[in-house]
């Protein structure tokens, strides 16, 4: 019997990884089912899934549904309907946990798996494969059925053999992989559908952990989504799984989502010791706000833990929501003015979702709250969040993603507003107006390309500090900007193995070479040595005790940080040249002796700042 399991995700990214579907399939293979794993993406023709669902004909196909892929699921469950009509279809997944009714009431799919699917699953193989029926299983909801039987959580997940050992899942197939440590949760917040049903936390053990963290290892895995609701729920644990990290795992960049309040100084350096990055909810700085959707908040505990993540050098970010009940614009603003003062890495902003079997779906209407009723759910407005309210709270979003995440402004973001004498909030707004008189109304932050970022940014930086009282700081302004948005594109740019252990000759001058993708050249108006040993950057110091003297420097990848080279004219322009030009003169208006080109050719070549490609046939120097 053929079974395919289909994910779809919401576009190609490290994150496209099948896991729902593969842990079902791994738990699985204890019948005699044939599955099979395939991948779709949003936006991909109906039409043409459906036909290859149906290459080879199987005999049933289920879905992994979520918010994002509820409506494409439906439109391929109903071409296979219409052209294969024998096919059993079904689906599960959290859209389908959290209002099954309405999933089974479509008329689409002979049943829906509620809950935890691995279980289900199998019983429904084992049924079908021996020619009974799957009527009766827990957690199967027919269509024409009346009545649940809730399938009971899976006790010991350990028994789910795992989709990497196991080898489910392709790992070399993408360049990340998502990483399941824990199921379910122990908060119980309105908005969120995680704790419904089952309330509390099971663990994968350590072993288990431990086992796929040096498969992960082995195979050069080279991020790793976790994807537990709060990783260091339970502290000793999680700073267990951060010493394993680091022993056996250490060239493996992860992502956790953390509660600030279960942090301490000791996890805070475990965290800055291993390559990750942190989510933290923090949602709305608000007390009353976030007491109305079931949340708590303690505004001294969290900066002092933010302050510990800032001291020890752990990156980390906040997830902010608009439109919550109770909130106002001018709440929100107040939300992102704490937020962006405690620098963050980066800063996520939602609107509201009031997604299907939360607490908020049956209190919204009471609360005076307008959604839209169809995925993904999205509040229109609220008693106190009106619908202009609305638009403008998402033009900061749009700001604040372009010119704050994507524009890695953290180091030096505060130091400008404080110069500037305005909020962020207010700083945003000004960048949000400029936007739209610069791209229009429909400017979303996916439009601009990394060269698209650093080049709003600049522009609207001039203008901001066009002014006679302000004028006076731009340089200085945009030398901070520069270098930061430099450094990010050295961090960020793309691995490639080094051909420099191939013997260079005596004369190395003789020699071809090119840039790495990670070496960025760059002239600064001010030293830029003395601005990096200023610190956090204070523009009215820094513009008193410092002078516009110039410099140039080089920044390239050692090992898993970034070096800052400052050079002297005649070697940046030796660089440059190999940058730009190809069987040419390299020491062409230089002034270099070809000692002093040698010598720095090799330490380049050392350093991996350029990279050796071949010995040229004649000398290249004269």
């Amino acid at each position: 019997m053929l079974i395919n399991l289909v994910s779809i995700h919401p576009s190609p990214s490290p994150q496209s990884i099948p896991l729902a579907c593969a842990f079902l399939k791994a738990y699985a293979l204890k019948s005699t089912a044939t599955i099979t794993l395939i991948d779709f993406f949003s936006g991909q023709d109906a039409v043409a899934c459906a036909a290859k669902l149906s290459e080879p004909l199987p005999e049933a196909v289920g879905f992994s549904m979520y918010v994002w892929n509820r409506d494409l699921i439906c439109l391929i469950a109903a071409e296979l309907r219409q052209n294969h009509p024998s096919v059993m279809l079904f689906c599960g997944g959290p859209e389908v946990t959290a209002d099954p009714e309405s999933v089974i009431s479509s008329g689409i799919f002979d049943f829906v798996i509620v809950g935890e699917g691995e279980a289900p699953f199998l019983s429904f193989c084992h049924a079908v494969t021996s020619g009974g029926n799957y009527f009766e299983i827990p957690g199967i909801l027919r269509t024409g059925s009346a009545v649940l039987q809730p399938p009971a959580p899976v006790a010991d997940l350990d028994s789910i053999p795992s989709p990497y050992l196991s080898k489910t899942i392709d790992i070399h197939a993408n360049p990340g992989i998502l990483w399941q440590l824990s199921r379910g949760c122990s908060f119980t917040c309105d908005f969120c559908f995680d704790s419904r049903g089952v309330h509390g936390v099971r663990y994968f053990s350590l072993e288990r952990l431990k086992s796929e963290l040096q498969f992960f290892a082995a195979n050069e895995v080279s991020q790793i989504f976790v994807l537990d609701s709060t990783f260091n729920l339970d502290p000793k644990r999680a700073k267990k799984i951060l010493r394993m990290i680091k022993k056996s795992a250490p060239d493996i960049h992860f992502h956790f989502e953390v509660r600030n309040e279960f942090i301490d100084r000791e996890m805070a350096a475990l965290f800055a010791e291993i390559a990750c990055s942190l989510q933290i909810g923090l949602q709305s700085s608000d007390r009353e706000v976030l007491r109305l959707v079931g949340r708590t908040f303690n505004k001294a505990d969290f900066s002092a833990k933010v302050g510990m993540l800032n001291d020890s050098g752990a990156v980390f970010g906040f997830d902010l929501i608009y439109g919550l009940p109770g909130d106002t614009l001018a709440g929100f603003c107040r939300s992102i003015d704490y937020a962006l003062s405690l620098y963050p890495n980066h800063l996520d902003i939602f609107p509201l979702a009031v997604l299907p079997g939360t607490r908020l779906a049956s209190r919204g209407t009471t609360l005076k709250m307008e959604w839209n009723r169809h995925p993904p759910y999205i509040v229109t407005e609220t008693e106190s969040f009106n619908k202009t309210d609305m638009a403008a709270a998402a033009g900061l979003a749009t700001a604040c993603d372009v010119f704050y995440t994507r524009g890695k402004a953290v180091a030096w973001f505060n130091a400008i507003v404080l110069v500037l004498g305005l909020k962020p909030s207010a700083f945003m707004q000004k960048f949000a107006d400029w936007l739209v008189t610069q791209r229009g109304h429909a400017t979303k932050e996916s439009d601009f390309s990394e060269d698209d970022i650093w080049n709003v940014q600049h522009l609207f930086l001039r203008e901001l500090f066009e002014s006679k009282k302000n004028r006076r700081y731009l340089p200085l302004v945009l030398d901070l900007a520069h270098y930061h948005h430099l450094y990010a594109a050295t961090l960020l740019a793309p691995f490639r193995q080094s051909n420099n252990d191939r013997q260079l000759p005596p004369d190395i001058c003789s020699c071809r070479f090119t840039l790495y993708p990670a070496t960025h050249i760059a002239h600064f108006i001010y030293d830029i040595d003395e601005l990096l040993d200023c610190g956090e950057p204070q523009i009215l110091w820094m513009y008193e005790h410092l002078k516009p003297s110039g410099s140039q420097a080089v920044l390239y990848r050692n090992g898993g940080g970034v070096c800052t080279e400052s050079l002297a004219p005649p070697y940046l322009l030796l660089l440059e040249q190999i940058r730009d030009t190809v069987d040419r003169d390299y020491l062409s208006h230089t002034g270099l002796s070809r000692e002093e080109a040698h010598q720095f050719l090799a330490f380049a070549v050392q350093e991996e700042i350029i990279e050796f490609i071949e010995v040229s046939k004649e000398v290249a120097f004269q």
